[in-house]
């Protein structure tokens, strides 16, 4: 009987979602639809922009493309789904699904941390060993980094599904969440969540901590060098800079409190997964647009020949 016991007989799980009044979920639903569209527009543009202007074929505006397209794949895993329930009302996922999504949440987060370490990379030898910046990091070096923060993201990955599909459900299934993640689903299991608990925050705490504390440190390293060398370029690299720490800041902030934490209220949780799945894939258009000279060069070119071409084809 240990055996009928220890198999999962949970085949659903019911998302309770943010909110159950129903005047919230309609500001919800308005509110994320406008952002997921904003999200998917946004870092479209990005890269459309990135692709068109030769000026931004470098190895930094090379990573921010990647970043874009990661964070149209965060923003898509679950949001979409959210979006349709609240019209529907349907509220459910398969056990299937739900691992899907807890293995696609970690694809892209363990993706994003190694692409932000790698973005983090770049600036620092570009500030702080100009001479060198073109022969270390080289087209095939940016090709490498983006490899290895894919290849990252789909170990960790797979180790939290692996995780995950250890765990004994037996009953309970209403996840207080509007999609998987595993804080919130591995205390459904039927099983002592301490010592999970504690498993939990080792790996994916103390992973998100650390790469933080790497982030943090670099970038106060490049400040501290561009304080140092004051002059017209220093201007340019320090808005770089504090773009790309936003975005770090932004993004980590959350990750380090749901997963250090993983006993505390769900309220606090809601509100992060909210940040980190929603937010911040917007985020990253708009610092990177607004304080980066460069882009906002390019994206004007973009609509001038856009607007010029429209011009130029006669209309029926």
């Amino acid at each position: 009987t240990m055996d009928v016991v220890n198999k999962s007989t949970v085949s659903e799980f019911v998302l309770l979602g943010l909110s159950n009044s129903l005047a919230l979920q309609m500001f919800f639903f308005m509110a994320f639809s406008l952002l997921y569209m904003a999200t998917m527009v946004g870092n479209s543009l990005l890269v459309i922009t990135v692709i068109a202007d030769s000026h931004l074929h470098s190895p930094m505006y090379f990573l921010l493309t990647n970043l874009s397209i990661i964070d149209m794949s965060l923003a898509s895993f679950a949001t979409p789904k959210m979006i349709t329930d609240y019209l529907t009302g349907h509220k459910t996922i398969s056990f299937d699904g739900c691992i899907t999504q807890i293995f696609f949440l970690h694809l892209f987060t363990g993706t994003e941390i190694i692409l932000l370490m790698a973005m983090s990379f770049d600036r620092y030898i570009a500030i702080c060993k100009p001479l060198h910046y073109a022969s270390i990091v080289s087209p095939r070096v940016c090709v490498a980094l983006v490899v290895a923060s894919w290849i990252v993201g789909i170990m960790h990955s797979m180790s939290q599904v692996i995780f995950a599909l250890t765990l004994p459900f037996c009953g309970p299934n209403e996840v207080d969440s509007f999609f998987c993640d595993l804080p919130v689903v591995f205390q459904l299991a039927c099983v002592d969540t301490y010592v999970l608990g504690l498993f939990m925050i080792s790996t994916s705490g103390i992973i998100a901590l650390s790469c933080f504390i790497l982030l943090f440190n670099s970038y106060v390293i490049v400040l501290v060098t561009i304080k140092q060398h004051s002059s017209r370029g220093s201007s340019k690299a320090l808005s770089t800079c504090t773009a790309h720490f936003i975005v770090v800041f932004m993004f980590f902030g959350p990750c380090i409190f749901i997963y250090m934490w993983p006993q505390n209220s769900f309220l606090i949780e809601k509100v992060l997964s909210v940040f980190y799945t929603i937010f911040t894939p917007i985020m990253n258009p708009v610092i990177y647009s607004l304080r980066n000279q460069e882009v906002k060069t390019a994206l004007k070119k973009l609509k001038n020949r856009f607007l010029n071409s429209n011009k130029a084809t006669p209309s029926c």
